[in-house]
């Protein structure tokens, strides 16, 4: 009964494809009820669709999480969808090449707004709400290989990602007297939409196989696991930790 999530809400953001939608398959197969909020309408509307054949509430939120305004507002909807959120993932991530001496500031923020500030929009209401409502919570981050190995042209991506993992560490920190938990997932090299480009370049597809122990790019669907643990009355004390789901990339 650990891994049993009847009656449990989670929200994720950028949950409508690849890592997230992952991530959602699991926490609906567990039992949960999914809070998807995405800015893609046809690709909410998708999400929603596939969690809803799994027999679970779902529903999809318009959000821009790199805007306050938005956020707040897309929070109070959602609990005034589900009523209560008991698990926040930040998990909306985007990506941009530059080099970086020719870098703008507008590649820089493009980046970090939404992959940074929209985690702490994201996560300071929902600790806000789980702080009001008492009986702690769950806020667990998606950040990148990225942020411990260099990335070129990809600084902004790497240095938001770093500051996910120093973000959650903080949290798990303050808010443990609040009952509320705060870890990070570290994902590897995965087949989702964002890797598309990555994985069309032959060299990089196979130098990713050959470094990677597993022998193989990861899916979406290896984070069902990892989403059920990091949701449930499982990990209850297991908090400020940074969680590798990478086919051993990292160690080799």
């Amino acid at each position: 009964m650990l891994f049993n999530l009847e009656g449990h809400v989670a929200l994720i953001t950028g949950g409508n494809g690849g890592i997230g939608l992952g991530m959602a398959r699991g926490l609906a197969k567990a039992g949960a009820s999914i809070a998807v909020w995405g800015r893609n309408t046809a690709k909410n509307a998708a999400a929603v669709a596939e969690l809803r054949e799994l027999g679970r509430d779902a529903h999809a939120f318009g959000c821009d999480v790199a805007s306050e305004r938005d956020v707040a507002r897309t929070m109070q909807e959602t609990l005034a969808r589900f009523g209560r959120v008991d698990s926040c993932f930040a998990n909306a991530g985007v990506g941009r090449q530059a080099a970086f001496a020719e870098m703008s500031l507008e590649d820089w923020t493009a980046v970090v707004d939404v992959n940074l500030v929209g985690a702490f929009l994201t996560f300071r209401e929902a600790v806000r709400h789980m702080k009001a409502r008492g009986g702690g919570g769950k806020l667990i981050a998606v950040a990148s290989v990225g942020s411990m190995h260099g990335m070129p042209r990809q600084a902004q991506y790497s240095a938001s990602k770093a500051g996910v993992c120093a973000l959650v560490r903080s949290l798990a920190v303050e808010c443990a007297r609040d009952g509320i938990q705060a870890n990070t997932i570290i994902p590897g090299w995965i087949e989702t939409e964002m890797t598309e480009a990555a994985r069309a370049w032959d060299k990089l597809r196979d130098t990713v196989v050959q470094r990677t122990p597993a022998r193989r790019w990861g899916r979406p669907q290896d984070f069902e696991g990892i989403a059920v643990y990091l949701a449930s009355k499982a990990s209850d004390f297991h908090t400020g930790d940074t969680l590798y789901v990478d086919g051993g990339y990292s160690v080799f």
